[in-house]
């Protein structure tokens, strides 16, 4: 394996789940994989295959070419957002019509 490439790898893995605010475990049991596989991949020492790279960016919300360390652009200027938002919008993501709809009302009682 190439370790330049899995560092750089799982340096940008962790960032991009950090931008998503979940942790290991939610992002392993997102790609349906061990955890201890996934945290391999984040300490560079597994680099995953074409189809989990694919899924890992997926489930992540970035790209490719970033996971890889091939993305031009800096994602410095991105607007950044509270950790526990991030975290609630990515729970809220895996609910269905009728839990969603739940959780709105509830949001919408808490804001008052």
């Amino acid at each position: 394996m190439d370790e330049e490439l899995g560092a750089t790898f799982g340096k940008a893995l962790r960032e991009a789940r950090a931008r998503r605010g979940l942790t290991q475990v939610e992002v392993a049991s997102l790609l349906d994989m061990h955890p201890m596989v996934y945290s391999r991949m984040e300490r560079g020492k597994m680099l995953p295959r074409v189809s989990t790279l694919r899924k890992v960016a997926t489930v992540l919300r970035t790209s490719t070419d970033e996971l890889l360390g091939l993305a031009r652009e800096s994602r410095s200027g991105a607007k950044k957002q509270a950790p526990l938002l991030r975290r609630l919008v990515t729970l809220s993501e895996t609910l269905d019509e009728e839990k969603l709809k739940a959780l709105v009302i509830m949001a919408g009682a808490l804001g008052r």
